[in-house]
């Protein structure tokens, strides 16, 4: 095992120990839940697409980029083919075997930047925890939550001018 595996492993594992905490485990699998398939990220776009009428379409199509980063993240994660770990005792079951990049933090972190870009508040605390949670429960590698998070905010800055409705220039 190479250096930058036996780090990965390491944080992992000292993630997962705090696990064991009751209150800490149990939020970090309400929040794995809230985030299966980006579950929450995209109920917060729908519900802010209700509630602002006058910006319906950007919150329409900043759900739309969430969704988007989703997708792409299981499209990586079905060429990568990263093992989930198998050194933790997992608190979660997991939709796939594959692990990287992060699904959970792709969608978090695209909701944070996109949602934030529209004027909500807060968001980027929850979308740090959910990342993390992934590591208290045990199904990610710290590279993997990396990995998604910048692909999750990388999509959405890319599309904040398509969500916002502004013409290329």
């Amino acid at each position: 095992m190479d250096h930058f595996d036996d780090m990965d492993h390491r944080i992992l594992a000292a993630f997962r120990a705090r696990g064991a905490d009751p209150c800490l485990g149990f939020a970090a699998r309400g929040l794995s839940l809230a985030g299966e398939h980006g579950a929450l990220w995209l109920a917060v776009g729908l519900a802010g697409a209700a509630a602002d009428g006058a910006r319906r379409a950007s919150w329409v199509r900043g759900t739309a980029l969430v969704a988007g980063a989703h997708l792409a993240s299981m499209g990586m994660k079905r060429v990568v083919r990263r093992a989930r770990p198998a050194h933790t005792e997992p608190l979660v079951r997991t939709a796939g075997r594959h692990s990287f990049p992060s699904s959970h933090a792709a969608s978090a972190a695209a909701a944070a930047v996109a949602f934030g870009a529209l004027g909500m508040p807060g968001l980027a605390p929850l979308a740090a925890a959910m990342c993390l949670s992934r590591l208290v429960v045990g199904v990610h590698y710290p590279s993997d939550v990396a990995a998604g998070a910048a692909l999750g905010a990388l999509t959405a800055r890319v599309g904040t001018r398509w969500m916002r409705g502004q013409a290329r220039g």
